[in-house]
Formats: C-alpha cells, sequence, structure tokens
C-alpha cells in the first residue's frame, strides 16, 4: 500500500486552458500524500457556465452509474474516458470536444485515509474555441526526370483570438502506407527550420530549401529530385497555444491535398503511379482515380492504360484517348455512371458517381507502350500500380448524439433538448419521444419533421391553452433542436428519445438515442429560515431580521413574494405586518400600523429583510416570515405553486436601564397617641422619571402574608387593597408626596390592629415615544410601627368565652369594665374579629368623643353596643349570618384631656379575653326540629316498644274476660 506520512492534495492540470473545437484534447489529474490503497480512484465532473454552482458528473474510474445523462451516451461509446497512467495519475480523454463542453472541470479522489485532511479535489477552466486554422495547396500530378527542380506553394492563415504559433512542414507519401510519412522540411513554432533524416544533407547543401512570402504563403524548393523523393506531398500547418504551465500545445492540424511526384531515373525508362482523392467513401460519394505515367520524353512516345477492379477488366484507354468498356461496366458507362479519359499525354482518369458496395476493391492501372498510336499490338512495356478503395454502407456513417442543455428544471421552466445527426448523406426526418417514468414502457409522441422540414405535433401537445407553442427547428449543423417552453408538472420529466431517419435511394436507416430530465417540484427543497443577529436590542436601536429560502433550484429565477408577521404575545394572535409581491407591490397590514413608517424591506438574491428603525418596545414580540413561489412564464399568477414558513424569531427590546435607588435601611415608629407617618425615600433616579408607590403591612405574625394598603400610580390614581378599601379604612391610610424623593403613608387614629411592619414598593416610569413604560422598581426598608402602652392599665374581665348562635339569631359578645369610671376621662372601645391573613380587623369603634365608626361598612345596620355609659361595652351581633364564626375580642382605651382646649391623651389601655362564636344552621323542617330536641328524638324513638307493650296488654285483658 503506498502509505505516506504528509496530508492528501490533489493537483490538476492547471488553467485556463484552450482548445479548439472538435480536437481530442486531454486533462490530467494525481493525487499525493494519501493513505490507502495504491491505486486511488478518480471522479470528474464539471461546472456549466450557465449554472456555475451546480455539478454536473461526467465520468468515474469505480463507478459506472457516475454520469449525468448527459454525457451517459458519450462515455458508453468512449467519446469520453479516463487514462490511468499510474495507480495515483490519471488522464481525461474528450476524442471530440464541443461547445458545451466548456466549463470548469473538477477531479476528485474519494477518502481512503483514516481521517480528512488536506484537499480532495481540484479544479481547472477549460474553454472551447473556434477551429479558424486553414491549409491549402493545389493538388498536381507531376512526373520529372531525376535531376529536375519542383516548387510547391502551401497557403497557411488562423484568425484565432488567443495568442498562438504556427509550425508548416512538408511530408512524403510512398507505397499504399498512409501512416508512415517522411518528414521533409518543417518550420517549427519557435521559427527554427528542421529537415527530416532523409533530407538533412541535402538541407545542409541548400538543394532542399523553405521560404516564407508574406504573412501566408510558404514554398518548399528541391533542387534536384531524385526517385526516392517519387510519392504523394503534402502540407501539415500546426496551431500551438503555451498554457499556463509554460508548456506549448498542438490545438489544431490541417492537411492540403496531395501533389503526385513521379520521378523517372535516368537509368529506368517508365513508371506509374495511381492515386485516389478519396480512398474510403460511403454509398452516394464519388470515386475519381488517377494514373500517372512517369517517362523521359514522355510527349513522343505512346501509353495504352487499362482500368482493372480486383483483377477484372474496367475499362481501356488507347494512346489516342479511345474508350472502350469491358463487361458490365459499359450499360453503367452509357447512363453516365461512370467516366474514363486521358487528361494528357502522362495522366488518365477513372471516376464513379454514386459508388455502391460492389464498387468497392483493389484497383489497378496497367500502362504499356506502343510503338506507334494505331499498333495495338507491339508492346515495349507494360507497368502497372494498385491502390484499394473501401465504401461503406450511407447508414454505417450516420451518428447520433441526444442531449440536453436542461437536465434539471423546476415546473414551469422550458425543456432544450438537443438531438445532433452526423454523418447523414441523405434528407433526414426526426421523431421526438417522451418516455414517462410513471408509465414504464409506454411512450408519447411529442413532435415530427419530416425530412422536407413539414412540422407536426403529437396530440398530448396541440392545446396551446395548456402549453405553450412547441418549437422544433433544425440547425444548419444538422442539430434538431426541440423546446417545450413550460413544463406542466413533474410528470413532464423522464427519458426524452430522439428517432433520426436517413433516406436514399429507396432506402432508410435509423438511430435512436435518449436523454434524461427532471422536473423539480417547485415545493421540493422549499425551506425559509429566520435569523438576527441578536434576540435582544435596545430602546431605540434599530435591528434587522432575514429571511433566508433555501429550494432544490434557482430561486431568483421563479416568482417569489414574502409575508412578514408579528405576534406581540403568546396569548395575541399573529398579525401581517407586510406583504412583498411578485410584482413589487407593498401592501401594509393594518393590525400593526406603526411599523409601516419605520421599517424598510430589502429583498438579495435568495434572502429577504426586514429593517426595523428605532426600536420601541411596542416591537418586542415573536416575528416570522412566509414564502410563497410561483411557476415561471405563467400569466396571470393565480394561486402559488408552493409555500413555506420560516420558524419565529423572538426579539425584546431592553428599556433604558433603570437607576433608581430606595432607602432600605429599617426603622421603626412607636405610637403613643395621635396619627402615624411612615416614610418612603428615594435616594436616586431619572430627572424625568415618574414614579408609583405601593404601600404594603406585614402582620406581626411570623408567617403572615403581605397586605396591599394603597397604591398611587405616577399619574397619582390611588388603588386600595381589599383589606383597606373600605371608606373607614381609605379615610384612615393616606398615601402623600411630601417632595420629590419623598413619600409618607399617614395613618389616621391608629389602633392596635395597625401594628406591624410597612414598607413601600417604588416603581420608576418614563414616557418613551408612544407611551409610559415602566423601567424597573425598588423596595424599601421595613417601618415596624407598635403602640406605647402606658403604665396604668385599665381592669377588665379577661376570660375567653364560647358561644352558639343559630343564622338569623342574635348573638353577644362579652366586654365589660371592672371598677369605677374615673371622672374627667373618656372611654374608647374597638372591637377587633381575628382574621387568617394575621391582620385583625376592626369591626366597630366607639372614639372617645362619642363618635361610632364602622369600618366594615356592610356590617353597620347589624352591629351595636349593649351599655357603653354603665362600663358595658358588650358588642351585640344580629342576624348571624354563617361566615360571623371566629374569634372577636374588644380593647378600651381611657383618655384625659391635660388641659382645656388641649389634645386628648390615652392614659391606659386593656384588651379582653378571647370570645369564640360558633354559628348554627337555622331550622328549616319538622325533622330538624325533632333531632335538635333531646327528648322528643327520645320519644319516637321509643314509641314503636311503647305501642307493642300496649297492644300485649290488650291482648291480655281480653284473654281474662273470656276465661271469666
Amino acid at each position: 500500500t503506498g502509505l505516506t506520512t504528509g496530508q492528501r492534495e490533489v493537483t490538476v492540470q492547471k488553467g485556463p486552458l484552450y482548445r479548439v473545437r472538435g480536437s481530442h484534447i486531454t486533462l490530467w489529474c494525481k493525487v499525493s500524500g494519501y493513505q490507502g490503497p495504491a491505486e486511488q480512484n478518480f471522479q470528474w465532473s464539471i461546472y456549466l457556465p450557465s449554472a456555475p454552482e451546480r455539478e454536473v458528473q461526467i465520468v468515474s474510474t469505480v463507478d459506472p452509474s457516475f454520469p449525468y445523462a448527459i454525457y451517459t451516451q458519450r462515455v458508453r461509446g468512449r467519446g469520453i474516458f479516463v487514462e490511468r497512467l499510474q495507480g495515483d495519475a490519471v488522464r481525461l480523454h474528450i476524442t471530440e470536444l464541443q461547445d458545451r463542453d466548456a466549463g470548469e472541470y473538477e477531479c476528485h479522489t474519494p477518502n481512503t485515509d483514516e481521517r480528512f485532511l488536506g484537499s480532495y479535489s481540484a479544479k481547472t477552466n477549460l474553454s472551447v474555441i473556434a477551429d479558424t486554422l486553414s491549409a491549402s495547396m493545389a493538388p498536381q500530378a507531376l512526373a520529372l526526370t531525376e535531376g529536375d527542380a519542383v516548387e510547391l506553394t502551401c497557403e497557411v492563415s488562423k484568425s484565432t483570438v488567443q495568442h498562438t504559433h504556427l509550425s508548416v512542414g512538408w511530408y512524403l507519401l510512398q507505397g499504399a502506407g498512409e501512416h508512415h510519412a517522411k518528414e521533409v522540411l518543417t518550420l517549427s513554432k519557435d521559427f527554427i527550420l528542421k529537415p527530416g533524416p532523409s533530407y538533412e544533407q541535402r538541407f545542409l547543401e541548400g538543394d532542399v530549401r523553405l521560404n516564407k512570402v508574406g504573412n501566408t504563403t510558404y514554398k518548399l524548393f528541391i533542387g534536384g529530385v531524385k526517385p526516392s523523393d517519387q510519392g504523394q506531398l503534402y502540407c501539415e500547418a500546426v496551431e500551438w497555444i503555451e498554457d499556463p504551465d509554460e508548456t506549448w500545445k498542438d490545438i489544431s492540424r490541417k492537411q492540403t491535398e496531395r501533389t503526385l511526384l513521379a520521378v523517372v531515373s535516368q537509368g529506368r525508362d517508365l513508371s506509374v503511379d495511381i492515386t485516389a482523392a478519396k480512398r474510403s467513401l460511403s454509398e452516394g460519394d464519388t470515386l475519381q482515380l488517377k494514373c500517372v505515367v512517369g517517362a523521359p520524353e514522355s510527349s513522343s512516345r505512346h501509353f495504352k492504360a487499362i482500368w482493372l477492379l480486383d483483377s477484372v477488366e474496367v475499362a481501356t484507354v488507347d494512346p489516342r484517348g479511345v474508350l472502350i468498356w469491358k463487361g458490365g461496366y459499359e450499360e453503367r458507362g452509357k447512363l453516365g455512371q461512370l467516366q474514363a479519359f486521358k487528361q494528357s499525354d502522362t495522366v488518365y482518369v477513372l471516376t464513379i458517381y454514386e459508388v455502391g458496395l460492389k464498387d468497392k476493391g483493389t484497383y489497378q492501372c496497367s500502362v504499356s507502350e506502343m510503338e506507334a498510336p494505331g499498333d495495338l499490338h507491339s508492346i515495349r512495356t507494360n507497368v502497372s500500380s494498385g491502390i484499394q478503395v473501401n465504401v461503406k454502407p450511407a447508414g454505417d456513417l450516420m451518428r447520433l448524439s441526444v442531449f440536453t442543455s436542461t437536465p434539471r428544471v423546476t415546473v414551469g421552466d422550458s425543456l432544450i433538448l438537443h438531438c445532433e445527426v452526423q454523418g447523414a448523406t441523405g434528407p433526414v426526418s426526426v421523431r421526438w419521444w417522451h418516455l414517462p417514468p410513471q408509465h414504464p414502457g409506454h411512450r408519447v409522441l411529442v413532435a415530427t419533421m419530416e425530412q422536407d422540414g413539414t412540422l407536426s405535433l403529437g396530440s398530448a401537445y396541440q392545446d396551446g391553452r395548456t402549453r405553450e407553442s412547441l418549437q422544433l427547428e433544425k440547425e444548419s449543423s444538422g442539430t434538431f433542436t426541440l423546446v417545450i417552453p413550460s413544463t406542466l408538472d413533474e410528470d413532464d420529466g423522464g427519458q426524452y428519445r430522439c428517432e433520426a431517419t436517413q433516406w436514399s435511394r429507396g432506402q432508410n436507416w435509423t438511430e435512436k438515442g435518449e436523454a434524461a430530465v427532471m422536473v423539480i417540484s417547485m415545493g421540493l427543497g422549499l425551506q425559509a429560515t429566520l435569523r438576527s443577529r441578536s434576540a435582544t436590542v435596545r430602546y431605540g436601536q434599530s435591528f434587522e431580521l432575514v429571511c433566508q429560502v433555501n429550494a432544490s433550484y434557482t430561486l431568483e429565477e421563479v416568482p417569489a413574494s414574502v409575508r412578514w408577521l408579528f405576534q406581540p404575545s403568546p396569548t395575541d394572535p399573529s398579525h401581517e405586518l407586510v406583504r412583498v409581491f411578485p410584482s413589487g407591490t407593498v401592501v401594509w397590514g393594518t393590525a400593526q400600523p406603526h411599523f409601516q413608517g419605520k421599517a424598510q424591506l430589502q429583498k438579495a438574491d435568495t434572502s429577504f429583510r426586514l429593517h426595523i428603525h428605532r426600536a420601541l418596545p411596542a416591537d418586542e414580540g415573536t416575528y416570522q416570515c412566509e414564502v410563497e413561489v410561483w411557476r415561471r412564464n405563467v400569466l396571470p399568477l393565480g394561486q402559488p405553486a408552493a409555500s413555506t414558513k420560516s420558524n419565529v424569531v423572538g426579539i425584546k427590546v431592553v428599556l433604558p436601564e433603570s437607576k433608581l435607588q430606595v432607602a432600605t435601611k429599617d426603622s421603626s415608629v412607636e405610637i403613643a397617641s395621635g396619627n402615624a407617618a411612615i416614610e418612603c425615600r428615594i435616594v436616586f433616579a431619572q430627572n424625568n422619571s415618574q414614579f408609583a408607590v405601593t404601600w404594603y403591612l406585614l402582620p406581626p405574625l411570623a408567617d403572615a402574608t403581605p397586605l396591599q394598603i394603597v397604591r398611587a400610580s405616577y399619574s397619582s390614581i390611588l388603588e386600595y387593597g381589599s383589606e383597606f378599601s373600605s371608606p373607614a379604612q381609605k379615610s384612615r391610610f393616606l398615601s402623600q408626596r411630601v417632595s420629590r424623593n419623598i413619600f409618607q403613608l399617614q395613618i389616621l387614629s391608629p389602633n392596635l390592629g395597625d401594628q406591624g411592619r410597612y414598607y413601600c414598593v417604588v416603581e420608576e416610569w418614563l414616557w418613551l415615544v408612544d407611551g409610559w413604560y415602566k423601567l424597573g422598581e425598588g423596595t424599601s426598608g421595613r417601618t415596624t410601627v407598635k403602640f406605647k402602652l402606658p403604665g396604668e392599665q385599665l381592669q377588665m374581665e379577661r376570660t375567653n368565652h364560647s358561644i352558639s348562635a343559630r343564622e338569623g339569631e342574635e348573638a353577644t359578645l362579652p366586654c365589660r369594665l371592672q371598677g369605677a369610671h374615673l371622672p374627667g376621662t373618656q372611654l374608647s372601645a374597638t372591637w377587633f374579629q381575628v382574621k387568617s391573613s394575621g391582620r385583625d380587623s376592626a369591626l366597630l369603634a366607639l372614639r372617645y368623643d362619642g363618635t361610632m365608626e364602622y369600618p366594615q361598612e356592610r356590617l353597620a345596620g347589624r352591629l351595636y353596643l349593649r351599655r357603653p355609659s354603665a362600663g358595658d361595652f358588650s358588642l351585640t351581633l344580629s342576624s348571624v349570618e354563617r361566615g360571623d364564626g371566629g374569634a372577636y375580642y374588644c380593647q378600651l382605651q381611657r383618655w384625659q384631656q391635660q388641659d382645656k382646649g388641649k389634645d386628648w391623651a390615652l392614659e391606659a389601655l386593656a384588651r379582653s379575653g378571647y370570645t369564640q362564636l360558633t354559628t348554627i344552621p337555622p331550622e328549616s323542617t319538622v325533622l330538624s326540629r325533632i333531632c335538635s330536641s333531646p327528648s322528643l328524638l327520645n320519644f319516637i324513638l321509643y314509641l314503636p316498644l311503647v305501642l307493642i307493650l300496649l297492644l300485649a296488654l290488650a291482648v291480655f285483658c281480653w284473654y281474662c274476660k273470656f276465661r271469666k
């Protein structure tokens, strides 16, 4: 195995390369630094100028199915093949270069390494140029005597755009061999004269020369001909181009017609040479043979020529030029199919028009010298020469090549197929068939072109409303091109067969060839991907969304529209922002009108872009694009052929950073009398901000839930929490703004139920173009509120009680002052109900000035105190309801005015024990009354037993009476 330690490297012949149409070209490729077997495999592909991104596979050393349909026939016929130079080097051959072979060639080596390292392919460019080289020399038949001089003229020209050089040389063919020409003299591409080995000495002596006259004329001069010069002389011109690797490559060769040279040695009296303009012909071609007699003083001598085919005499021409046909050739001669004559004293010509297979074989020219023109039996010398002529059937020369320039198209695109006929010697008719893959063995006639050019369409292709006008044209090069302007669907794909029939002399020959095309659905591979550079943008910053569309066809060549969708939040429906139609028309949606003035739309190749300027919070949400495509070349557009939706991309708009700082230090407030004030201080905030303040109370219980007291919005709108929503509570808890940075919560006439920890939550709001937006919030420290209890305590009953009351009846909850009521003082009383929230709810409050408050307004009509003036502050609750059940207690306070006109001060207070109230459902039926009365219930339970005893007693009495 050829193991190396380097990395794999593939090298291909350096380009760009220029080669001539119709020539045999090669490209080499080799690999080094590989691991694995010594014999590496190679695959050749091409990227055509019409589709530089699309790989078209040509030939492989390992996979026979590798070629695409456009190359399959040429690869099978060895028109394209790979020659292996050694295990890791190959050469690609194209035996007859075509215009469609131009492009970028890629040589790829499949991986045999343990890991991917290095390069596995290499590319080179090949351009196909026209063959402009021409070489011409007038054909002659020269009979010279040894020592005579001869001069031959060759005209050579070219018009190649690229920089090229020419070489011009003369060659001598002797005998029947076509491949053993001797070089006489050549002017090389480097402008150096080089004689052939046989003419080297004579060139040095000046007897063989080459002269260039002007730009296109080259003359060969041989000063003294010799018998070794006898044969056929021709001129060959070669065009050379310098490749990028600095080597010169011959790209075109042209040979002229031949000059027949006969040299009579001074010691030899007679020679004969026979030539043919073409020795390989097809049926219907013309064969012309020339017999040249070489003899000194030929003008005074007399010769007779006899023509033979395969040793059978065809015709005789005597010294006077009299023609005599032999055998069956006489009739053909009369019909003008044959001609034989004496062209000069030394040249005899035989011509056969429209040769057939019977005319092939070995032709001989036998020349006899006569003593006198009329003495046909006085033969002095008899010399002959022969030549082989081959005639092929007309049909054997016809070659068919079928290919397509559209091997892979999308629905709606055109199909273009070519049927190239070469070597036809008669009129040709062509039929195109479609072999649909969904119906194996079935074929559909597409179109026919007769010998005279008459065009007819198959029945499936005659409806111009369904399909546009189908075209079938014959080009001057013998190529029949079929164009199907608009494919309907994928069923138009498959094999297309061309049948070309040649007609000649009542016979016909047919050749067939096929090309495969693939018609792709517009939905195949259609996919949209939405992306953004960042999912988070700052307020006022611009952002862009890119909708990248991929398809298995060239998207730029089909009509396409894009629809941009926007969903503000997961609970909102998606709205259409804007739609861009294939015509370029833009239609904006109505659900989100603010986008129209700030959004910019762009289309570039296969992507659509949505650019949003100056992002706002209203632009936050998820975006999506939907792409629709239509068939090409179809108007009006109608319904789209396919559509696809992209993924969603979420965009978050970050508001300006909040600078808000709220004082977080804990504090405490102790209440002895009067009102209480709790402060909320803003340490730092932006100058143009507004604030919303929400006050909360944490009751004394450890696991209590914060209760919202009141929220003052940035526009000073107040919103109270559920526990503080009664008018009485609203009148006691007030939120105030003392200064720009200080807010206060005022608690008027606080009571024990107001104890707990208070704090505020401050929200910072900022006006941003289209509305107010919350930037951030801060929470203050806790302020603990507690009462400063006086030293003296009131004497009151502290016993816990438990009472029950039926729903709808009334219940009295005890609260009595023990001891005398001191003169000059006033008492206040507050009743509370214990709540699970941790903050006891005030029900009724009797102030020291005699006014009554009902914090729970809904209970005002059901609550009243028994005898406050006598120190009995028991609470009567009328019309007891199920929700009234729970624990209650009262709080008594004693107030005394220090001086006249001064405030009243709290002197003493006390709290009662708890009273547990249990509610009983109301009596609704007789059964419930019975069940609720134990004596009646017992009576009913024992009633059956009593009745049984009474019955037994009655029976016993009747029995006793009966005995008596």
